[in-house]
């Protein structure tokens, strides 16, 4: 019987998820001042949902998709990114209706491919991803980097690089494919089998290609910049505007293309010069026909994603100091039948005070419980015993400075008011 995880996938244990609702918490402060609002998708979705909206041509669908059909017959995927779902929801949930624009995030989704593990990403990882609908103008591109920006620097990361670029749109585009057709069909000979797939499918995904001979090749390919119309200039042009305004540093990097078909316009990548060559930690862009595309009204929509796992690594190398997880304020310890009913009592008391108290259930031995307690990390302990029942008092310990304050065991507003 085999009983361990699945190659590519990672528990997160009680020893590191506090690591987890650190950078959680950040990052819903600052979703909560940016005015955006959390959606929760299932982690499967029919096939067709991304066939249509991630594209065929991308590695993503050809190659990393956990696909099956169920029980009804139906072709099911477990979520390989979160804006198809964030959409087909925007749609469905008739939010699309409403005004606009729609600001929202998802965190901690799970995200299913299907590819060889490597340091922050696993075949089940985890994404904080944001989404935005119906906002025309380049503004919203920069705000949605500088929230992404944001998080980065609140989590401790240092080092950091944006990186921009313009694909265009589909008026653009055509004259842009034609030339990397071109140019591609002249050097056919030096392009891997996949590439060779993709010159007449999408020869946009050539210039994402991860082999050493095709991103040669691809180096010296004309660039989509040059071939822009003037709607797609201006747009450009005004992003590089909002961010100069907000003192955001950005490289205009022309080989950016990202990884799935629906993107137009902006894209970006945050990097990160701590971690070698997994370096970024962030990338996103516009995909202004994908709303239309999964059968909404046509409507302008960006957004980015970002691994957890990723960013916990990227954080780790960059030195990022996360606050050790805190123990119990109280452990109480007990001695005996009496001792411990007592001790259920004033821990349930203190708890519906909002103070985090708790007791041994084990029936060790005091000095164990205290060394338990200590292992624990609690700031205060309580031995409680027949003496102390009888008489109704205790010795609170602070486990900090060793100090011992007698308390009333018949009023536990006195003790939490010293805990607290």
């Amino acid at each position: 019987m085999n009983v361990q995880g699945p190659r590519g996938t990672k528990d997160i244990t009680i020893q590191d998820s506090y690591k987890w609702q650190y950078v959680e918490d950040k990052i819903r402060n600052a979703t909560r001042e940016f005015g955006y609002r959390e959606i929760r998708t299932p982690i499967f979705e029919h096939t067709e949902l991304f066939l249509r909206g991630v594209g065929e041509t991308t590695d993503v669908v050809q190659k990393e998709m956990y696909t099956f059909e169920d029980k009804g017959g139906r072709s099911i995927t477990l979520r390989p990114e979160g804006t198809a779902g964030a959409v087909r929801s925007f749609i469905e949930s008739g939010i699309v209706s409403g005004p606009q624009p729609t600001k929202m995030y998802y965190l901690s989704a799970p995200v299913f491919r299907y590819e060889a593990p490597q340091a922050g990403r696993l075949r089940e990882h985890h994404q904080f991803g944001v989404e935005v609908f119906g906002a025309n103008d380049a503004s919203i591109d920069a705000e949605v980097i500088s929230l992404a920006h944001t998080v980065l620097k609140r989590v401790g990361v240092k080092d950091l690089s944006l990186n921009i670029n313009s694909i265009g749109c589909r008026n653009c585009r055509p004259a842009y494919n034609s030339a990397l057709k071109e140019y591609f069909n002249s050097r056919k000979g030096e392009l891997c089998r996949n590439c060779l797939d993709r010159l007449d499918r999408n020869p946009l995904r050539i210039l994402d290609c991860k082999e050493e001979g095709c991103r040669k090749v691809a180096s010296e390919a004309p660039v989509i910049i040059d071939f822009l119309c003037e709607e797609c200039s201006e747009h450009f042009e005004s992003l590089k505007g909002y961010l100069e305004a907000i003192g955001i540093k950005y490289s205009v990097n022309p080989k950016i293309v990202r990884g799935l078909d629906y993107y137009t316009k902006t894209v970006f990548e945050i990097i990160s010069n701590s971690i070698g060559a997994q370096g970024t930690v962030c990338g996103g862009g516009r995909y202004d026909g994908l709303v239309e595309e999964l059968g909404g009204p046509s409507m302008s929509g960006i957004g980015f994603g970002m691994g957890i796992e990723r960013l916990l690594l990227v954080m780790e190398a960059s030195g990022a100091e996360i606050p050790q997880y805190k123990g119990p304020d109280l452990f109480v310890c007990t001695m005996g039948a009496q001792a411990r009913k007592k001790a259920f009592e004033l821990v349930y008391s203190l708890r519906e005070k909002g103070i985090s108290a708790d007791m041994d259930h084990t029936i060790r031995s005091m000095k164990a419980q205290a060394k338990f307690a200590n292992k624990l990390g609690a700031a205060y302990t309580l031995s409680l015993g027949d003496n102390e029942i009888l008489e109704g008092k205790a010795n609170l310990k602070n486990m900090s400075d060793g100090s011992v304050t007698e308390v009333s065991l018949l009023d536990s507003d006195s003790i939490s008011s010293i805990i607290g």
